[in-house]
């Protein structure tokens, strides 16, 4: 499932590890109240999933998993902060938690516990290897174009499993070809169906920016966009000057019940993509985010560049330095 670009740039052959060194990511969190009924802690890391580091804190305080809050999920191969919500009468017990892989770094209180998407985005600090000085600069001119121009919002390798085989389980058990009774899994692999399709929409809509837009992402009439606010809307005319103004961005798909449809000729193309017979709740994503906060250090001696940047929530690292190779990677290929 091939993943194209807005500029069809020379291709670059810069190399990444996701491991605790190179690849660390970190939450931007919401604001929190800091009073409440929960106790918010900050929490940092090192090669554990976030279910991983859930499990070892429930363990500690012999209680459900189910009743500790988080906003999202951090890899696993990488260095990471983030938030999660206890009740805060354990407060006193944390004071001796202890995991060689986990430090808590920083506490408040809330008034209520993290939900899933609670959070405004992941800041990375990525070390890029195999750089020459020539590259360096090509790279910093490609991140600071598309910073300006913005960046289609792909699902990223990750969400496919190693060689797409969640994706091949998704579409057995939508087919009926497969039987799944565990209702966690069956989500799971329904997400992996609607970003399917998602991307595959992507890519077009990208082919046709390219080709009748000068790389720059294509509005179509009938577009449903997202305001600042998360809210969607469906204007009579394309929102130009907004969206370059990054105040609205068009969004795709992911398909399923009671969801925004596009119209007009963005429907269209849309409509390729759009499984009407799939029951769940359907919803639809930004199909362009803009990365900011972008700051390079190249370190001459040693042909690594240390990029740094922060996405919105939901959005891909990898994407981005796809964007800027001007080509695609796959999870086999990441050490």
């Amino acid at each position: 499932m091939q993943r194209e670009y807005l500029e069809d740039k020379e291709t670059l052959y810069f190399k990444f590890e996701q491991n605790k060194e190179d690849f660390i990511v970190d939450e931007i969190g919401l604001n929190f109240k800091g009073k409440g009924n929960f106790l918010i802690l900050r929490v940092k890391k090192v090669e554990l999933t976030t279910w991983d580091m859930i499990a070892e804190f429930a363990k500690f305080l012999d209680i459900d998993a189910q009743k500790i809050g988080y906003a999202g999920l951090k890899d696993k191969h990488a260095t990471t902060t983030q938030y999660i919500s206890i009740e805060a009468k354990y407060e006193k017990a944390l004071k001796k938690f202890k995991h060689p892989q986990i430090t808590i770094i920083g506490s408040t209180h809330h008034t209520h516990s993290i939900r899933m998407g609670d959070l405004k985005g992941n800041s990375f600090t990525i070390n890029l290897f195999g750089v020459s000085q020539i590259e360096a600069g090509q790279i910093e001119k490609r991140a600071r174009k598309i910073v300006k121009n913005g960046l289609p919002n792909y699902f990223g390798y990750q969400r496919f499993g190693r060689d797409e085989d969640s994706l091949e389980q998704a579409k057995a058990m939508i087919a009926g070809e497969l039987h799944i009774n565990d209702a966690k899994l069956k989500n799971f692999l329904i997400s992996i169906y609607q970003s399917q399709f998602f991307n595959d929409w992507l890519k077009e809509r990208v082919l046709f920016s390219r080709e009748n837009n000068n790389g720059e992402f294509a509005l179509l009439e009938g577009d449903v966009y997202m305001d600042t606010k998360g809210k969607f809307f469906t204007p009579k005319t394309k929102q130009e000057k907004d969206f370059k103004a990054q105040k609205v961005v068009p969004t795709g798909l992911l398909c399923g019940r009671d969801v925004f449809r596009a119209r007009s000729d963005a429907r269209k193309i849309e409509e390729k993509y759009d499984d009407q017979f799939l029951y769940e709740k359907g919803y639809r994503r930004e199909a362009v985010v803009f990365p900011k906060d972008i700051k390079l250090d190249y370190k001459n001696n040693f042909d690594i560049l240390n990029i740094s940047f922060s996405l919105p929530k939901g959005s891909y690292a990898t994407v981005f330095l796809e964007a800027i190779a001007n080509r695609n990677y796959k999870a086999k290929k990441i050490k």
